[in-house]
Order: structure tokens, then C-alpha cells, then sequence
């Protein structure tokens, strides 16, 4: 084989690799799940794939199971120390808006948004299976006192929550859209 045909080949081998791994990150639709013909296993695939999101780091440093958000994509521990206080926003003199503010700052690496804060204690993720992460979710005892309904909008349309699509920084984001996960 000519070194021109291997060059070549190489480069179809590597753009159609590219391609594959670009649309990994994409979030399946639901009608890739309608051969699913049993309610309760469609259900249950479904959410497997929306577990591609909630147990990704940029939902799990902020549902965690102690006292302290982690941080980064290996989850450690937040620094400077900081903990969660009775609204979740943490204790006096370091409130998580002390440092998160509006927007990203990208100089000093620290992610912003409006509503920073750590999600309430009855909604940690982090150390949970996904089935514990579905029981939990559709407690209304341990989600917040929403309906199913109201934890969709919330994943769908709370800017908080999309910020886990728009990190910025060196960041990954978290797999396929919103918009994907909210179908």
C-alpha cells in the first residue's frame, strides 16, 4: 500500500472516530427507546440515559452527600473549605457568592451563576446508585416537595441546572443538552 493510500486511509479512519466520539456525547432521543415495548423497561432505559447527566460531575459536585461540595471532574473536596449552612448557601462569612458570582470568571477559574448554591441536603446524589437516584428523585419527601412534573421543569428549564451544558473554562460539560435531556 502506497503511503498516500495509508495517509489516507488514516485520515478517514480518524475523522469518522472524531464522529463517533462527537455525537457519544449526544444524549439519545426518546424514539430510540420505542422497540421498548414494556412501559417499565422503556422507563427505566430512559433514565439510565438521563443518568448520563445526573451522575456526571457538574451534577454531582453540587448534590453532594456531606456537608462540602466537591469540585472538578475527580470530585474533590472544595476549596477553600466551604459548607452548606441551614439554606444551603453556605455558612456566614463564606457564602458560596462570596466567590460564585453572576457569571463565570475565568480568570481565577471559579464558575458563577446568579443562584449558585449546593442542592439541599434531602437531594444529595453523590456515593448513590442510580435506582436510589430515581427513588429519590420521585420523593417528593427528598426532592425539594416536587411533583414529577415540577423536578421536569426543573431539569429542563432552570438556568442553574443548564449551567452544567455551558461551564466554561476547561470544564466538561455535561453529556448531550438540556434540550436533549429535558425530552
Amino acid at each position: 500500500m502506497s503511503s498516500s493510500v495509508k495517509a489516507r486511509l488514516i485520515i478517514i479512519v480518524l475523522v469518522a472516530t472524531t464522529a463517533s466520539l462527537a455525537c457519544a456525547e449526544d444524549l439519545r432521543a426518546p424514539d430510540t427507546f420505542s422497540s421498548l415495548s414494556d412501559p417499565s423497561e422503556r422507563a427505566r432505559a430512559l433514565f439510565v440515559e438521563a443518568g448520563r447527566v445526573l451522575q456526571h460531575p457538574r451534577c454531582l459536585n453540587c448534590h453532594p452527600v456531606g456537608e462540602r461540595p466537591t469540585q472538578g471532574d475527580d470530585r474533590h473536596p472544595h476549596s477553600p473549605l466551604v459548607v452548606r449552612d441551614s439554606d444551603d448557601k453556605g455558612a456566614v462569612g463564606m457564602r458560596c457568592t462570596t466567590c460564585h458570582q453572576d457569571a463565570n470568571y475565568e480568570p481565577s477559574r471559579v464558575p458563577g451563576h446568579p443562584l449558585w448554591h449546593v442542592a439541599p441536603k434531602s437531594m444529595a446524589w453523590q456515593t448513590k446508585s442510580l435506582g436510589q437516584i430515581c427513588e429519590q428523585i420521585k420523593d417528593p419527601k427528598r426532592n425539594g416537595g416536587k411533583t414529577l412534573a415540577a423536578v421536569h421543569e426543573h431539569m429542563a428549564h432552570d438556568s442553574l441546572v443548564g449551567w452544567a451544558w455551558m461551564p466554561g473554562g476547561n470544564r466538561e460539560p455535561a453529556p448531550g443538552t438540556q434540550a436533549q435531556l429535558a425530552r
